[in-house]
C-alpha cells in the first residue's frame, strides 16, 4: 500500500520565513497544550508522533519562563527537526480558514428567539472498534441502542422536524438559523444573550452521520460558480433563498451536539478537541487519525493574503479536528472570534506546503 505522504528532512534555514515568524505567538500556544496534556495525554496519531515523544518539549514548556520571540525560536529549534511533507501524487497541501461567530441568543424560546442549540442527548452512544457492528460505516463514531442492536442516530432532517423537541436538551434558541446552521459548521461559538450575558458552546459530540458541505451541494445545483464558493457567497444565497434553506441545509445529515464552556480567556476562541482554548493564527484543525494533538506545523501559503502580508508563513499548532479535515497536509485554520474572523476565515482555500516539527529524539529515524 502507498504511505499517505513521504517525509523529507530539512533544516530550519529550508523553512520560507522562519526566522521573521513570531515563534513566542507560538510558543504561547503549544505551551497550552502542554499543560493539558499533563492533565490527560494527547491519543497518539497514526503517522508516527507518539504522544510521549513530545513529552520532553512539553515538561520544558510547562516550566520555561519564554518572553521573547528569540528564546521561542530557540526552544523550537532544540526540541524538534523539520520534515516537509510530500504528498505522493505530487499535489500541495491545503488550507482552510474556521472561526468562532457571535450570535444573538436567548436561555428561552420566545416568537424572536426560534431555533435550538442543543446539547448531547442521553441516548448518544459512542462507537469505537471494540463495539461497531459489521454493517456500520467504519467512520461512525455516534450512534444508538435499538431491540436490534447499535444503529444510526437522528440525521439532521429528523432532528429540525422536531424528533428532540420537549427533551430538555436545549442550551440556548437563536433568531436567525442560518447562524445556527454556520455555528454548526464551525463547531463553536459565543452566544450574547439578552441580559448581556455571553456564553460560550463548542463541540460536544454530532450525530455520526457524514458530513456534506452545503458550498458542494450549490454548486452542483448550479447555484454558485465553483471559483466563487466562499462563506460570504453561501450566506447572501441563503438570505436570498430562505424559503429553500430546508432542501439545502438536508444535503448534509451531520448535526452537531453543543456543551457550554467557561470563557477563561476572552482574547482566546473556544476551547476545541485538544481541550485547549484556540489561538488566532496559530491553532489549526489536523486529521485527528494521522496526526497527533500538540505537533507544531510550519505551514507556508504564498497566496494566502486574508491574515494580512505578502503570504502565510507561520508555525501552527494542532489543536483541533473536523469531519472534511483529512489527510497528512490538510489543515483549518483558526481566524479568531467574530465578524472580522469569519471574513478572514470564509475566503481562505489556498494550496500550501506543510512543514512538520517532528520530536529531535525521533528525528533519526524519519531521516
Amino acid at each position: 500500500m502507498q504511505p499517505p505522504a513521504v517525509f523529507v528532512p530539512e533544516s530550519f534555514d529550508d523553512l520560507p520565513g522562519w526566522a521573521a515568524d513570531d515563534h513566542l505567538a507560538a510558543f504561547r500556544a503549544f505551551r497550552r497544550s502542554a499543560l493539558r496534556a499533563e492533565v490527560r495525554p494527547y491519543r497518539s496519531g497514526s503517522l508516527g508522533v507518539p504522544a510521549e515523544s513530545l513529552g520532553p518539549a512539553f515538561a520544558q514548556a510547562r516550566g520555561a519562563q519564554v518572553a521573547t520571540g528569540g528564546r521561542a525560536r530557540e526552544f523550537f529549534e532544540r526540541h524538534f527537526r523539520p520534515f516537509a511533507i510530500r504528498l505522493p501524487d505530487g499535489r500541495s497541501g491545503f488550507v482552510t480558514g474556521f472561526y468562532e461567530p457571535v450570535a444573538r441568543a436567548s436561555r428561552t424560546r420566545t416568537d424572536e428567539f426560534r431555533f435550538p442549540l442543543y446539547a448531547r442527548p442521553p441516548d448518544l452512544v459512542d462507537i469505537d472498534d471494540g463495539n461497531r457492528p459489521p454493517h456500520m460505516d467504519p467512520s461512525c463514531r455516534f450512534g444508538r441502542e435499538t431491540a436490534a442492536g447499535l444503529a444510526g442516530y437522528l440525521d439532521r432532517r429528523a432532528i429540525e422536524g422536531g424528533a428532540l423537541a420537549g427533551c430538555g436538551l436545549e442550551i440556548a434558541w437563536l433568531a436567525d438559523r442560518a447562524d445556527l446552521f454556520f455555528i454548526h459548521v464551525q463547531g463553536a461559538a459565543r452566544l450574547l444573550m439578552p441580559d448581556g450575558e455571553t456564553v460560550g458552546v463548542t463541540y460536544a459530540a454530532k450525530s455520526g452521520h457524514p458530513f456534506t458541505g452545503i458550498g458542494g451541494v450549490l454548486v452542483r445545483l448550479g447555484e454558485i460558480a465553483p471559483e466563487k464558493v466562499t462563506m460570504q457567497a453561501i450566506r447572501a444565497w441563503l438570505a436570498a433563498n430562505a424559503s429553500r434553506m430546508d432542501e439545502i441545509f438536508w444535503h448534509n445529515r451531520s448535526f452537531i451536539f453543543f456543551r457550554e464552556y467557561p470563557l477563561e480567556d476572552r482574547d482566546l476562541g473556544p476551547v476545541a478537541a485538544a481541550k485547549v482554548q484556540l489561538a488566532a493564527g496559530r491553532s489549526m484543525a489536523v486529521d485527528r487519525v494521522l496526526h497527533t494533538f500538540g505537533t507544531p506545523f510550519f505551514v507556508a501559503a504564498p497566496s494566502l493574503g486574508a491574515f494580512g502580508g505578502d503570504g502565510f508563513r507561520r508555525l501552527m499548532i494542532a489543536q483541533d479536528t473536523g469531519s472534511a479535515i483529512v489527510g497528512p497536509a490538510r489543515g483549518d485554520l483558526f481566524a479568531g472570534t467574530g465578524a472580522a474572523a469569519g471574513e478572514i476565515a470564509g475566503v481562505i482555500r489556498h494550496p500550501a506546503d506543510f512543514h512538520m516539527l517532528v520530536p529531535a529524539a525521533l528525528a533519526g529515524e524519519w531521516s
